[in-house]
């Protein structure tokens, strides 16, 4: 019973962190706000919340991931693909070789197989923080997007990583041949798993939605489980479950353009995984936070296993290891920059050579979060004969301050390095938006039509559909002219419509304050409150999100 009030307190401290932050004056990372929140709920329980390294990669990783692969635009993903490859790919071998050899000779106590799985885990990077350190300063979208991109995939390739490098630790032996077959079954069989089966599970959903109908709890609680299924069949047959649930999430953003779900299951779906994210991500730093007074407490002993005596010294690894993966990343960034120029000049193509603070900040913006944290926790607590496994306890201890100090340098150094940054122009989807808008009301314009002589066929009220149909298309084809404007006209119209969105705002907030007002006089019954409400809450959501 104890155990579940602490997991009860440590999602209350999930809640409180996200008002902490709006709170506070200054930009405060959230994952740092949440990890103070975790050493007070430890403070106050006196206790830690024991974790199984398994359960706790099953619980957190799958559906991480999975959202991940979900939601990221695919359409950004293969604009920069040759960007985000060298980054996700290039970059965490480049980290895994480098960080895993300096690490080593840095700390000879800690085996090298155990120090290339601490690099391996500290390559991942977490866009979710670096958003939450940028909510004062945003980030540019097209580096978001390549962050984002990065993150996807290197997720996976750092755990792979970690995986062999734990392998070869817990078994003391390594072969090159059998590494590179077993990465390839690994790889290929998770995808092929992830993609399989999501396939398979939708198809199935969607034939019985066809004859019985769409329930959307079923829909819902389908895709929270498909991660976690991806996952464990890929286990089971020895694959990478990261893959998995990652290529699960591609195919379910791929399933999705079919568009064959209800209006209400898609937006209720979206606010269930908006939730499950933000309480996951949550869960994992403050869970951080809870697990580190443990971990300090026990820095005497970690700095006997590093061959120190003095706890202080591992303060000095921690800024070791930050540095040597900003310098990695930074050498990195400039090494593709580079090679990405050189590539276009052959090709007789002029690309603006970004400003160095972009750069610089490229580097910074690789903070280490969740994955890194999830990933440091599964490290097993034996080898194969049984004993301890070497330097654990120190490499998670490593593993949590360079997250924290990772965090903390974002939010130091990305403000100062993005402030009235020129950044080159970059490809505006506007034209891509009005030619669909155009597509779309075309097609309402033809379906109204075949509508309206269908239902006015043989019916003695047929005179009310010319006219009902009029008024409808009319809509549509002042649609069509808006979005038809080019020059000075189109400017005009997109300035017009800023301001009839403000003043929509105006109005439908002003609907809702009355609706509110006529159930607190018990004029209006609930029930109908609700869906006056739920219309007014859409109308409103679609008109923030086209701002």
């Amino acid at each position: 019973m104890q155990g579940i009030t602490i997991a009860l307190a440590l999602l209350a401290m999930v809640v409180v962190s996200g008002t902490v932050s709006r709170i506070l004056p200054i930009a405060v990372p959230l994952p740092l706000i949440q990890i103070g929140l975790g050493m007070l709920v430890a403070a106050v329980t006196g206790r830690a919340v024991e974790l199984d390294p398994s359960i706790f990669f099953l619980l957190f990783l799958p559906p991480l991931l999975f959202l991940d692969g979900w939601r990221i635009p695919k359409e950004r993903l293969l604009h920069d693909k040759a960007v985000i490859l060298e980054l996700a790919l290039g970059l965490v071998l480049f980290t895994v070789l480098g960080v895993g050899i300096f690490i080593h000779w840095m700390i000879p106590s800690m085996p090298l197989p155990v120090a290339f799985a601490l690099a391996a885990i500290l390559s991942p990077t977490d866009p979710i923080a670096v958003s939450a350190i940028s909510a004062r300063i945003p980030i540019p979208k097209r580096l978001m997007h390549i962050l984002e991109g990065e993150s996807l995939l290197n997720d996976a390739s750092g755990l792979v990583c970690m995986r062999f490098a734990v392998a070869a630790a817990v078994t003391g032996a390594f072969s090159v041949g059998e590494a590179v077959a077993t990465f390839l079954w690994l790889a290929l069989g998770g995808i092929a798993i992830g993609v399989g089966l999501t396939w398979a599970v939708t198809r199935a959903r969607d034939r019985v939605s066809r004859k019985l109908g769409e329930d959307t709890g079923s829909y819902i609680l389908i895709s929270l489980l498909i991660p976690f299924c991806a996952s464990l069949a890929a286990e089971h047959f020895h694959c990478s479950g990261i893959l998995a649930a990652v290529a699960a999430g591609i195919t379910m953003s791929y399933v999705e353009r079919r568009g064959r779900a209800l209006a209400v299951t898609r937006v209720k779906t979206q606010s269930v995984w908006d939730t499950v994210q933000f309480a996951m991500n949550g869960m994992v730093f403050v869970l951080l936070g809870q697990q580190f007074p443990i971990i300090a407490s026990s820095a005497a002993n970690v700095a006997r296993e590093s061959g120190h005596g003095h706890p202080i010294w591992l303060i000095s690894y921690v800024a070791a290891i930050t540095a040597a993966l900003v310098i990695m990343r930074l050498t990195w960034v400039w090494i593709s920059l580079h090679f990405t120029l050189f590539r276009a000049a052959r090709r007789g193509q002029t690309i603006t050579t970004p400003s160095w603070r972009l750069v610089v900040a490229t580097s910074f913006a690789g903070v280490r979060g969740a994955i890194s944290l999830a990933g440091i926790l599964t490290l097993p607590l034996a080898l194969d004969d049984g004993t301890a496994f070497p330097a654990r306890e120190l490499a998670i201890f490593l593993a949590a301050g360079v997250i924290i100090s990772s965090l903390v340098l974002a939010s130091v150094f990305l403000p100062f390095l993005l402030k009235d940054l020129d950044l080159p122009p970059e490809p505006t989807p506007r034209q891509q938006e009005d030619e669909a808008r155009i597509a779309a009301a075309e097609a309402a314009i033809k379906a109204i039509q075949t509508a309206q002589h269908r239902m006015g066929a043989g019916r003695s009220d047929g005179d009310f559909h010319p006219e009902v149909g009029a008024r409808l298309m009319a809509l549509y084809r002042e649609r069509i002219d808006e979005c038809s404007k080019t020059g000075d006209e189109a400017e005009q119209a997109r300035k017009m419509e800023d301001i009839e969105r403000v003043l929509r705002l105006s109005g439908i907030r002003a609907e809702r304050d009355a609706i509110f007002e006529l159930v607190r006089a018990q004029k209006l019954p609930e029930a109908a409150a609700a869906t006056l409400v739920r219309e007014i809450d859409l109308l409103e959501a679609r008109l923030l999100s086209s701002t």
